[in-house]
């Protein structure tokens, strides 16, 4: 009976039903933003939505894991509750697996079915399907009229940024697992150094990609409105910079509970659902970089 009533159960939180708001709101305005800039429409107000959004969930975030903390800070968590934290973590990565899994498929299907279909392969195809002297070849940058539909001067090649941005998502997965073990070792100041290192990485990474997307949007013409290749690149590499993002965050956060003396050797799940988190992110990036860039 006293094992059953060590277990801890939260009182009623106004968090989840702020999260539902603010997720609903952040998805519509990035939607609008999609649609939009592919109609030709102005942006603007779907941007307003979209900020709208993420501050409502940054203020969700910052409340509803300020509480966690507190509370596990407090002792009020059992091993049973570190069991939930940890089964909660693992369907949360499972769920952002499947998510990917659907772009990727996506991806997959149009490559390996759509485009040798419309090119004339099998008995569904015609050669003529799209207009005449269509060419099924990938990536698939051709448009019926270049004058009214620009097509993209060329796509941007693995080995340069791409390469570079895989090198530093490569090495940010060994900087933080140095990172972990020096924290399970109680060596609090290699934590920080290592960890710090791996943000610094992360952040590189990210503006590497920003840099990447001007390119190819000022020089190379490649965008959005590409065809299905630039609308499967640029959803497949723009959530995944969403990702890096929201993974930089935790570890910036995980850098300050450190700093201020949280976790112990025994004791440090949040770090380790962020270290979790960041090494899904990197693998993640290995499979765009090859299905994307180089296939």
């Amino acid at each position: 009976m006293a094992e059953n009533q060590s277990y801890y159960v939260p009182e009623q939180s106004k968090w989840p039903i702020i999260a539902t708001v603010g997720l609903g709101v952040t998805l519509y305005g990035a939607a609008s933003i999609m649609v939009n800039a592919q109609q030709g429409e102005s942006t603007t107000g779907a941007w307003i939505m979209f900020l709208i959004g993420a501050m409502i969930m940054a203020y969700m975030l910052f409340g509803w894991f300020g509480n966690v903390i507190r509370e596990s800070r407090a002792g009020l968590y059992s091993p049973q509750m570190d069991r939930s934290f940890r089964w909660g973590m693992s369907w949360f990565i499972f769920s952002e697996v499947m998510f990917f899994a659907a772009f990727f498929g996506a991806l997959f299907y149009v490559r390996v079915f759509a485009v040798p279909w419309l090119g004339g392969e099998g008995d569904r195809g015609s050669s003529n399907m799209l207009w005449e002297g269509f060419q099924a070849t990938w990536p698939l940058i051709q448009t019926p009229d270049p004058e009214a539909y620009p097509p993209p001067e060329a796509i941007i090649g693995p080995w340069g940024l791409p390469l570079m941005n895989t090198i530093l998502l490569v090495t940010s997965s060994f900087t933080i697992t140095i990172a972990h073990h020096a924290l399970k070792a109680g060596n609090r100041s290699k934590t920080k150094l290592w960890l710090a290192a791996t943000i610094t990485l992360a952040i590189i990474f990210v503006f590497v990609q920003g840099y990447e997307y001007i390119h190819a949007y000022q020089d190379l013409n490649l965008t959005l409105k590409s065809g299905i290749y630039g609308s499967t690149f640029f959803m497949l590499t723009g959530f995944h910079g969403a990702h890096v993002i929201l993974g930089s965050l935790m570890l910036i956060i995980m850098l300050i509970r450190i700093t201020k003396g949280h976790f112990t050797a025994d004791n440090h799940f949040g770090f380790e659902a962020a270290a979790w988190y960041w090494h899904f992110v990197d693998v993640v990036w290995l499979g765009l970089f090859v299905f994307v860039y180089i296939l």
